[in-house]
């Protein structure tokens, strides 16, 4: 690819917790030579400042006024680090309780609406991979590419469990898996920017396979993107 074509390019990876999207993401955005876009971590750095302050989940106008506020960076460096008003957040944002804060704290209008305007800000820096769950429905509509990746709850809640212990955090599997469905529930049933695929996203199940795998399909579903795009 020519530099002048990369920069233009835009890949909106959507699907549910579990399924894969940051670590294909990453990935796809290094052999691709683009920015990587984690919009899932500026969800979870604004769950992690309302807690943080003690302000309850449930207050809606003040969870806003945090992310209205809140100083989100994302570090596009291999390294991947997050910052929320100068802290380094990138292990912190992803402990359960978070895990659990995150959705309602994304389903609030006020929040999507700022978190969204700087998502879209990043992608004019340039070609982006950025992936969440309203990416290719609603933050980047007229994206190069479009994908859904999807995978059953048994092999979702796996893999968050085998990160969590990697990670030293001892949570019971079917904690995991019960704190997965909900969220997924929450996720489809949301007033604003539900869940659900693109009606021109390519849908992979990512069920038994490994990350290269998933990204060498979609390396070639780029390919067949038009030639002025990259």
């Amino acid at each position: 690819m020519k530099q002048r074509q990369q920069q233009a390019l835009q890949i909106a990876i959507d699907g549910p917790a579990g399924a894969g999207k940051s670590t294909v993401a990453k990935l796809l955005a290094k052999q691709l030579n683009l920015f990587y876009v984690d919009t899932g971590a500026m969800y979870r750095a604004i769950a992690y400042k309302a807690l943080m302050n003690k302000v309850p989940l449930e207050d809606e106008h003040s969870v806003t006024q945090i992310a209205k506020s809140a100083e989100v960076v994302l570090d596009h460096s291999a390294e991947g680090t997050v910052w929320c008003d100068g802290e380094n957040v990138t292990q912190a944002i992803r402990n359960p309780e978070i895990s659990r804060a995150v959705s309602t704290v994304a389903a609030y209008v006020g929040v999507r609406e700022r978190l969204v305007e700087l998502q879209r800000w990043e992608a004019k820096r340039g070609g982006v991979v950025m992936d969440g769950r309203d990416i290719g429905t609603h933050v980047l509509p007229d994206a190069s590419l479009k994908i859904f990746l999807t995978a059953t709850l048994q092999e979702r809640a796996n893999r968050r469990w085998v990160e969590l212990e990697k990670a030293g955090k001892n949570v019971p599997y079917e904690e995991v898996a019960q704190d997965m469905q909900k969220r997924d529930r929450k996720d489809m049933e949301r007033e604003v920017s539900p869940l659900e695929p693109a009606q021109d996203a390519v849908i992979l199940d990512t069920t038994g396979l490994g990350v290269e795998e998933i990204v060498v399909k979609i390396v070639a579903l780029t390919r067949r993107v038009d030639d002025d795009v990259i």
